[in-house]
C-alpha cells in the first residue's frame, strides 16, 4: 500500500473548521474505555490487532477497536467523521493530508516530552506544525531502483553498483532499451512523484517548496534539471510514453518484464516476492546519484483526535505504538518500522533481495514536499508537466507556468 499516495483533501478545510473548535475533556472515571483506531491497508490490519492486543495486555480497562477503511475511501470517510463530529480516537495520517488537519484542530499536539531522537528527523519534521508534534512515525519507506537481473544479464550490462551515478544510469537505460520490442529501461512515471521527480529535483540540488511552505521552488534551474533526468529519457525512447503508461502502469510493465528498472519504494517488497515474474528475477540498489544523494522519505504517523472523549487513554495507545516494543512486532509482518534500531527483521525477513538498501538510504533522505493545502498545488503539478511529458511545451516553460500557479494556491492558505 502506498502511504505517500496523493488525496482529496482540497475541500476538507471549511468542514474542519466549523467542527474541529473543541476538543474533548478528560475521561470520565469508568472501568472500562473503548478506543476506535482507524486504519487504511488490509495487508496491515493483522499485525495492528496484534498490536493492539498486546496494549490491552498491559491496560485491560482499556479495548481497542481496529477500524479498516480501504485507501480510496479513508479520507473521504475521515472528510464525513470531521464533519459529523465523530472522528476515530487514534488513526493513520500521512504527509499531503497532515498540515490540513493540523492547522484546523481535528488531531490534538502531543504535549508530552517525547524522545524524537529514535525516529528518522525528515520524519519528526513532516508531522512537526508551527513547532508543535502532532503524531509519532509508525513506519518509513525510503525509493530505491528495483531492476530486472535478467533483462540486464541478456544485454551483458553490470547490474547497478552501490556508488552509482545519473550518468551511470542513463548509459544503463540506453543499453538496455529496445522500443522495437516494446521494451525500455525505465519508465518516467508522472503520477507518483515520491518514487520519481522529487527524488531528482532533490539530487539535482533543487527544491520544490520553501521551508515555510510560501513559495514554490519550481522556477529554479536545478530543479528544471531535475525534471529534465525525466523528460530526456522520454525523448531519447528509454521509457514508454505518457500514453503508453497511462494505459498499462510502469509496474505492470516491469512485472511484465518490459521495463528495465523501476523506481519504487520498500513497500514494493510484497508485491514483488509474490509476483511470478519478479520473485526470482529482480533486485534492489540505492537511487543514481546526481550533484548529490537523496532520497524522499515518508511513512505513517499514529494521531490522536482533538475531540476524543477519552484523550489520556488515546494518547496512551499511540504513544504505545510508537515505541521500540511496537516496532520490534511491526517489523517482523509489516513495513520498515520507523523507530531506529529496530528494522533489521524486516530486511531478513526478504534475503533475496537487497532490503538493506532502504535503510542504508536513510542518512541522505529528504522529507516528502507539503504545505497547509498539498492537494491543491499536486493537482497543479500534474496539470502543468503534463504538457512537459507529452512534449507540447519545454519543460523550462512548463516548470516556470507551474511555479507561478503554485505560489498563487499557496498565497491563498
Amino acid at each position: 500500500m502506498r502511504t505517500w499516495a496523493r488525496a482529496g483533501a482540497a475541500a476538507l478545510g471549511a468542514a474542519m473548521a466549523l467542527s474541529a473548535c473543541s476538543s474533548g475533556g478528560e475521561p470520565a472515571a469508568q472501568e472500562k474505555v473503548a478506543l476506535s483506531y482507524a486504519l487504511w491497508d488490509n495487508n496491515q490490519k493483522p499485525v495492528m490487532e496484534e498490536l493492539a492486543r498486546e496494549f490491552t495486555r498491559t491496560h485491560p480497562n482499556i479495548t481497542i477497536n481496529v477500524q479498516l477503511t480501504p485507501w480510496t475511501d479513508y479520507w473521504t470517510k475521515m472528510k464525513a467523521a470531521v464533519t459529523g463530529g465523530a472522528t476515530p480516537d487514534v488513526f493513520w495520517m500521512n504527509g499531503p493530508n497532515f498540515q490540513l488537519y493540523a492547522a484546523n484542530d481535528v488531531i490534538r499536539p502531543i504535549e508530552e516530552q517525547v524522545d524524537t531522537s529514535v525516529y528518522p528527523k525528515p520524519l519528526v519534521d513532516l508531522y512537526t506544525y508551527q513547532g508543535k508534534l502532532y503524531g509519532l512515525p509508525k513506519d518509513m519507506d525510503t525509493i530505491g531502483v528495483w531492476y530486472n537481473k535478467k533483462l540486464f544479464d541478456a544485454k551483458g550490462v553490470p547490474h547497478p553498483a552501490a556508488d552509482w551515478t545519473w550518468a551511470d544510469f542513463k548509459q544503463a537505460a540506453a543499453k538496455l532499451s529496445d522500443p522495437a520490442k516494446g521494451v525500455y529501461g525505465t519508465a518516467a512515471e508522472l503520477t507518483s512523484f515520491q518514487e520519481y521527480e522529487y527524488n531528482t529535483i532533490m539530487q539535482a540540488g533543487g527544491w520544490v517548496i520553501s521551508p515555510g511552505g510560501k513559495k514554490s521552488g519550481y522556477d529554479d534551474p536545478k530543479t528544471i534539471e531535475g525534471l529534465r533526468f525525466w523528460t530526456d529519457l522520454l525523448k531519447n525512447k528509454q521509457s514508454p510514453d505518457l500514453k503508453t503508461m497511462t494505459d498499462t502502469t510502469p509496474i505492470q510493465l516491469f512485472e511484465a518484464g518490459k521495463i528495465a528498472m523501476y523506481w519504487g519504494g520498500s513497500w514494493n517488497v510484497t508485491e514483488f516476492s509474490t509476483n511470478d515474474y519478479t520473485k526470482d528475477k529482480v533486485d534492489v540498489a540505492p537511487l543514481p546519484k546526481g550533484e548529490k544523494k537523496a532520497t524522499i522519505i515518508h511513512g505513517v504517523a499514529n494521531v490522536v483526535s482533538a475531540r476524543t472523549a477519552h484523550p489520556k487513554e488515546a494518547w496512551e495507545f499511540a504513544k504505545f505504538l510508537g515505541s521500540k516494543q511496537a516496532a520490534d512486532i511491526l517489523g517482523t509482518k509489516g513495513p520498515i518500522p520507523a523507530y531506529t534500531g529496530t528494522q533489521g527483521e524486516w530486511v531478513k525477513a526478504h534475503p533475496e533481495f537487497k532490503l538493506q538498501t532502504f535503510i542504508d538510504e536513510v542518512p541522505d533522505a529528504v522529507p516528502f514536499p507539503v504545505s497547509q493545502n498539498t492537494a491543491a498545488w499536486n493537482e497543479a503539478e500534474l496539470s502543468y508537466l503534463t504538457k512537459a511529458w507529452t512534449g507540447e511545451v519545454p519543460v523550462e516553460q512548463a516548470a516556470k507556468d507551474l511555479a507561478a500557479a503554485m505560489n498563487d494556491l499557496l498565497a491563498k492558505e
